[in-house]
């Protein structure tokens, strides 16, 4: 096939599948040019799938030979070219239809089959949650005369002693029409709640008078005995109707019979989820305006301290605090008033407001749908900000939204360089504040040095000291004068401008009496540890180890989603900073992943903290391993 680019799809990977992972899979084959895992908008969890481009289509053709239904952490991946127009899958040309497939036949089996009358494009067998085969399958091929000569040639015969059916594909928009027509004509009726004492001879019996019988089955178990539930076809439409309008409710045996149109267990299940819908609508609709959300309640509050906290702002129909199966509070609940006034109010009023050690959340309850909704569209809003940001700054747009893997010389950075957020992929921009270096989130207390930022601080969180370094030789120490001529003959630079601190002391010089602070500025903190030693600049003065930010849930409830996550993993730095700190910035970002109520257990809980932490370290050392053997085997 002559492919228009030299693009691939990947699908069926493993949702834990990264970029680097293809990468080092796909480029045995040829230069990559770069590599995508599609991902939520929202979760920013893989989909299942990913596009390879390649520089060249010739590599793009060996992939898709030799890689093909290859293991990916266990999973067979499933590569096809990458169709960017449309037309071609929603025509269905050359499409066919595969059912009553042996459960052992997989992907892989299923295109060994068919391969054999043209060219397939893509070729999928269907498979539940459980990744169990459900017994049919798709084969898209290149032409039509394919399709027709695979149809002709394996329709009706075995496979694995299973006789298939082989067909052209039926778009679901036509099996529903279809299905709507044998609705209408329906024959074939189902019975249940019939007497256990009935036979098979007395069911018959009871549906001969409404017209010809073609079959009738009273189901019976093991044993022999009656289920309760049977079918009955007739030879026509009418016949079958007037049964099902003479028997429906009926009383047999002092049971009433339920007599209906006989349905597939799809289109059941599909009708109770519609109806179940609709009953959650209306119910939704019912109490749109006066039900209440709440959350971060404490632990011992019940459903009666919850209703005493609201009774104040009106008439409480409802009140219910969420628990899981053994008991215990989920840390949630719901308040149902009369009138949309008194909800309002109680929002106004409550929310924010401290019960016990925690900030109430209260809102009107939103279904979940909705909620995801709103979520999307200030993601969506709040990156086009980013964006534009990212456009004033110079950063690619796309390093912003869905980071693409795009391998440079080497292919990856040296052992030891600072890669990106999640995992540290090659070539990607280090993250970057979120505020300004001198501008305080509430709640989180900043080291003393935190608004000079040395240029030599850690890359994953800025501002942050590191270990003082040594003065490098036959450099000269800085000038007491700060007015005094650089040695080198250029202008002294102004105070307090990428230079030397116009109050830090100098080199061998005690450090100055503190001064008062000026009213309303932040009082300095004193220095702690030894004085350095004289020839040495002195370090700017950190929180000692092992001591992170204090970080309060008032605080955090207050800021934004964006500073909530800065906010958080200043003090996840910090708490990694010391046992780690030459890989904390890494760390820190691979933790931030997750969501904001996992990372505060984290920070409750040091055990569930050290066990994310050593998963992060073996994730980083597998990588450096990976790195390293690209350079071994040159």
């Amino acid at each position: 096939m002559s492919a228009p680019s030299a693009s691939l799809y990947v699908g069926e990977l493993d949702p834990t599948v990264s970029e680097a992972m293809l990468f080092e899979i796909f480029n045995m084959i040829g230069p990559v040019a770069s590599i995508r895992v599609c991902r939520d908008a929202v979760t920013r969890r893989s989909l299942g799938y990913a596009y390879v481009n390649y520089l060249n289509t010739a590599d793009g053709e060996r992939a898709l030979e030799q890689l093909n239904y290859s293991l990916i952490k266990g999973r067979a991946c499933r590569i096809m070219w990458s169709q960017r127009d449309p037309a071609l899958r929603k025509t269905g040309q050359g499409n066919i239809f595969i059912k009553n497939l042996d459960e052992q036949i997989d992907n892989k089996a299923l295109h060994d089959t068919f391969a054999a009358f043209g060219n397939v494009l893509s070729c999928k067998v269907a498979t539940d949650e459980h990744g169990r085969s459900k017994g049919y399958g798709f084969v898209h091929y290149e032409t039509a005369e394919a399709a027709e000569t695979a149809i002709k040639a394996v329709n009706g015969m075995l496979l694995n002693d299973k006789k298939v059916y082989v067909g052209h594909h039926i778009s679901r928009k036509e099996r529903q029409s279809k299905i709507e027509e044998m609705k209408a004509q329906f024959t074939n009726i189902y019975v249940k709640n019939i007497d256990p004492e009935v036979t098979q001879e007395e069911f018959l019996q009871l549906f001969e008078p409404f017209g010809e019988i073609t079959s009738a089955v009273l189901q019976t178990d093991d044993e022999g005995k009656s289920r309760g539930f049977g079918f009955v076809n007739f030879h026509t439409h009418e016949e079958a109707q007037k049964a099902v309008d003479a028997l429906h409710d009926s009383d047999v045996h002092g049971r009433k019979l339920f007599v209906a149109r006989a349905q597939k267990k799809a289109e059941r299940e599909e009708e109770l989820r519609k109806s179940y819908e609709q009953a959650k609508m209306e119910k939704m609709s019912k109490y749109q305006g006066v039900n209440l959300y709440i959350k971060n309640l404490e632990d011992d509050i019940d459903d009666e301290r919850l209703r005493q906290e609201f009774e104040p702002f009106g008439t409480i129909t409802s009140a219910k605090v969420m628990r899981d199966e053994k008991g215990s509070s989920k840390g949630f609940g719901f308040v149902c008033f009369s009138s949309p006034d008194e909800a309002t109010k109680a929002v106004a009023e409550m929310n924010n407001k401290m019960i016990g050690s925690k900030p109430l959340y209260v809102s009107l309850a939103q279904r979940r749908e909705v909620r995801r909704q709103q979520l999307e569209s200030q993601i969506a809003q709040r990156n086009q900000i980013r964006m534009q940001q990212a456009a004033a700054t110079g950063i690619p747009g796309g390093y912003i939204n869905s980071p693409m893997y795009y391998p440079g010389p080497g292919a990856y950075p040296p052992p030891g360089g600072r890669g990106m957020m999640n995992y540290g992929q090659p070539n990607m921009l280090p993250p970057r504040p979120r505020y300004p270096p001198n501008g305080q989130v509430p709640g989180i207390p900043l080291p003393a040095p935190y608004g000079q930022a040395p240029p030599q601080a850690y890359g994953g969180m800025p501002g942050y000291p590191r270990a003082p370094r040594p003065p490098q030789a036959g450099r000269a120490p800085p000038p007491t004068d700060p007015n005094a001529p650089a040695p080198n003959g250029t202008a002294p630079r102004p105070a307090g401008a990428q230079g030397t601190p116009a109050n830090r002391p100098p080199a061998g010089a005690a450090p100055p009496a503190p001064r008062a602070p000026a009213p309303g500025a932040r009082p300095q903190q004193p220095a702690r540890g030894p004085a350095p030693a004289a020839g040495q600049t002195p370090a700017p003065a950190a929180a000692p180890a092992g001591e992170a930010p204090t970080l309060t849930a008032a605080a955090l409830a207050n800021a934004s989603p964006m500073e909530q996550k800065q906010m958080l993993g200043e003090v996840i730095y910090m708490k990694i900073a010391p046992a780690q700190p030459e890989l904390a910035g890494k760390i820190t970002g691979m933790l931030l992943e997750m969501d904001n109520t996992e990372l505060l257990h984290l920070l409750e809980a040091p055990d569930a903290m050290n066990a994310k932490v050593n998963e992060a370290l073996a994730v980083l050392h597998e990588f450096s391993q990976n790195t390293d053997k690209p350079a071994e085997s040159k």
